[in-house]
């Protein structure tokens, strides 16, 4: 029993030590906001003076680059490999034969959907004659017309199929790899039999900022440099900005690029975008950090008579580096906190460290 009133009353004596410590702190905390409401606690704040400059937009961005044209090739009928045309890193044309299949089931398709459709036109010319007599009605005429019109379609079909037995490349470019065989049956439902590639032209693809992308239209010229071959200058095109951010806030690019220089660029080499741009007027700029807590709020606070902070509206504009631009709310020569904000009010008084 004695046990227990002893630590009952060592919990009292170390309950009432805690509540004073914590009553001490409080008057402490009101002793000093009450110094700093009556103005005399300056806060310590670091400030820059406002002047325009010229600023530089130029900047370059990294990227990899990918063929022009990028095409894995399926195969539209079924049968055997009879015979390939090509191999892997051969050049071919538009139009070119790569590979033939087995057309005599083919064939045999194609003979039926003649002998059909020359039955069909007898069988119309035997309607339209006995209609003249009355010995069929309209209704049997034109569907004897009908049939006519899907036997030509079925033909058409069918030689198409025996023209597609010749497999041909349907782009200009290099086969990049080849998936078949003499021999391998392939199937309608789409086979995989090259994949070809054209890197005549090559497409340059990187990302920039949304103060970079601002700056940049469809049809601009940019300076290409490849890591693999850096003595050489490319130029390039730019060919496509998104229209919206991806999920890391950038935008994608992409630079069309002609690869008829000494060293041909292979797709997946990465290269460098330099983008340069005419020479700008001064500007108005502060360091991102004048902001209060982002660039968003379009509030900073500005330093007068050298020792109160007053808390002022400002319009942002591009963001270039560590400095944005300020188009309206500020004047050349004032001078802008720029560390500190966190501990101001509009007429907080501070002490500007040098």
């Amino acid at each position: 029993m004695k046990r227990i009133i002893i630590a009952v009353l060592i919990i009292i004596v170390a309950g009432g030590g805690i509540a004073l410590v914590l009553s001490n702190n409080k008057k402490k905390n009101a002793a000093k906001t009450a110094i700093v409401a009556a103005g005399g606690g300056a806060v310590s704040v670091r400030t820059a003076t406002i002047k325009k400059a010229p600023i530089d937009l130029d900047f370059s961005v990294n990227g990899t680059f990918a063929p022009n044209q990028e095409l894995n090739f399926l195969s539209e009928n079924a049968g055997r490999v009879t015979k390939i045309f090509v191999e892997e890193g051969s050049r071919v044309s538009k139009g070119q034969i790569l590979a033939r299949i087995d057309a005599e089931i083919i064939n045999t398709d194609k003979e039926t959907a003649e002998a059909n459709l020359q039955n069909a036109i007898r069988d119309e010319a035997r309607y339209a004659s006995s209609f003249k007599t009355g010995g069929v009605t309209q209704q049997q005429l034109d569907q004897a017309k009908l049939a006519v019109e899907n036997a030509r379609l079925r033909l058409q079909s069918a030689t198409r199929k025996v023209s597609d037995a010749n497999i041909k490349s349907p782009i200009n470019g290099i086969v990049n790899k080849k998936y078949i065989e003499v021999g391998a049956f392939v199937n309608a439902q789409g086979t995989q039999m090259f994949e070809l590639v054209d890197v005549s032209k090559l497409k340059l693809k990187v990302n920039v900022n949304e103060s970079q992308v601002a700056s940049l239209k469809i049809g601009d010229k940019v300076q290409i440099k490849s890591n693999v071959f850096p003595a050489d200058d490319y130029t390039g095109t730019i060919t496509f900005i998104a229209a919206k951010a991806d999920n890391s806030l950038n935008f994608p690019i992409e630079i069309q690029v002609e690869n008829n220089g000494k060293h041909d660029i292979k797709a997946g080499m990465y290269g460098t975008a330099i983008f340069k741009f005419p020479k700008q007027a001064p500007i108005l700029t502060i360091p991102r950090g004048s902001f209060v807590g982002s660039v968003s709020s379009n509030q900073i606070f500005v330093l007068e008579n050298g020792n109160t902070a007053r808390l002022r509206k400002v319009i942002a504009g591009r963001i270039i580096g560590d400095n944005v631009e300020v188009i309206q709310g500020l004047q050349e020569g004032e001078t802008v906190i720029t560390s500190g904000q966190i501990n101001l009010v509009d007429g907080s008084a501070v002490a500007p460290v040098k």
